[in-house]
């Protein structure tokens, strides 16, 4: 039989389908249904997975990897909880210490408190860090950290950039592997080009970050660098650092009955005090052996006491010993020395004047410090720091 006349037979049973009664046609389906066999499962499944490696081997043809379908794990209906689930996070908390914080009209002081030390766990540093630079040593670093302190004097950035900037570069550097000594400046310029747009309203522009080096890197440089510093922390670029908690427990300790935690109720002279001997104490490199948070409140300690600081810090003696002590060897240095006066800079209101970071003699300062050295840094190699930076005084050139 001819296709045509198939179709016309076809064409046809349709028509005469089209003039059956209804009865007929139910009768005729119902007929159909009970010798219908039943559906095979496992056809369907051969089916399925027929047309899938049908589609993957026109994809394959193209050059495509196929896609790997993953069956979803059936979950455990379980009538009675997991009671040693339930057992580990309700005792996870259990050694945190107790919140200092008042009442917040925005929060709560416990959440609050507990968000910012989980930080502490999150984002690592150790004074380890120059172990996997054999070409570098800690005079290095500090005389890095002292001409970045410099810079956001220039620029009038904030406490708080700077410290950003040298938590981004001693992260970093944990990261890495033998990184030459010419590349501190580029690593260093580049973490306070982060922080600054990080913090800053109006942070400084790309190629101001440039000038400041007097050559020594270009905007691409610094463009490329910040990548490279990005992805190594991870975009990790929230810790709490030293300054901030400074400025926490200080505003703490200052509270009066009705608290405004937003609002600062200290001295700024008292700040700046404190603040000077967190700079000093940051360009050492021990410092990195101690907690932020610490070294925060060991400053707090010598300006005050310690009923003030556990006030303020809900921190035992216990806690606080070592790192106390060994910042006592910087607080002689820094009471040897004139007290800070607060500066005026342009465009920053006077009640924000503190906030401002300020250079000073740290490195004459540093050399005063003297600290038994009872840890070697393996791998260290004792390189002469002379001419490694060769960044311009702050006196000889103005911003741009």
């Amino acid at each position: 039989m001819s296709r045509r006349s198939g179709r016309l037979q076809a064409r046809h049973g349709n028509a005469d389908a089209e003039n059956e009664c209804p009865s007929t046609v139910a009768t005729r389906k119902r007929k159909a249904e009970e010798v219908k066999p039943p559906l095979d499962s496992n056809l369907d499944a051969k089916r399925h997975n027929y047309e899938i490696q049908a589609c993957w081997s026109q994809i394959t043809a193209g050059g495509a990897t196929p896609c790997i379908l993953i069956e979803t794990p059936q979950k455990e209906v379980s009538v009675m909880p997991d009671l040693s689930k339930f057992a580990r996070y309700r005792f996870q908390n259990l050694f945190i210490s107790p919140s200092p914080l008042p009442d917040l009209s925005w929060g709560s002081p416990k959440d609050v408190w507990q968000k910012m030390l989980s930080k502490e766990s999150k984002y690592i540093h150790s004074s380890r860090v120059l172990q996997n630079h054999s070409s570098l040593n800690p005079d290095m670093r500090s005389i890095l950290l002292d001409w970045l302190i410099e810079v956001s004097e220039v620029y009038s950035l904030h406490r708080e950039t700077f410290y950003l900037a040298q938590d981004f570069f001693d992260r970093f550097m944990l990261t890495q592997k033998a990184v030459s000594k010419s590349m501190l400046q580029l690593i260093g310029v580049t973490c306070l080009f982060i922080a600054a747009k990080l913090e800053e309203i109006y942070p400084p522009k790309l190629h101001e970050f440039a000038y400041v080096t007097d050559g020594a890197c270009s905007e691409d440089d610094i463009i490329e660098m910040e990548l490279i510093v990005l992805k190594a922390l991870k975009w990790e670029l929230s810790p709490v650092t030293a300054i901030a908690w400074l400025n926490l427990f200080l505003q703490v300790s200052s509270l009066k009955d009705s608290p405004k935690l937003l609002l600062p109720q200290y001295s700024q002279e008292q700040f700046i005090q404190m603040a000077q001997l967190l700079d000093l104490c940051i360009l050492h490199l021990t410092a990195l052996d101690f907690q932020y948070r610490i070294l925060a409140a060991a400053a707090l300690y010598h300006f005050t006491s310690m009923e003030v600081v556990t006030k303020a810090t809900g921190l035992e003696w216990e806690k606080l010993s070592d790192c106390a002590q060994w910042m006592g060897h910087f607080f002689r240095v820094v009471q040897r020395n004139p007290p800070l006066k607060l500066k005026n800079f342009k465009k920053v209101p006077e009640e924000g004047r503190h906030n401002i970071q300020t250079h000073t003699n740290y490195l004459d300062m540093l050399d005063g410090v003297k600290i038994p050295e009872t840890v070697l840094l393996e791998g260290q190699s004792p390189v002469s720091v002379g001419g490694i930076l060769t960044p311009p005084k702050s006196t000889e050139k103005t911003p741009l």
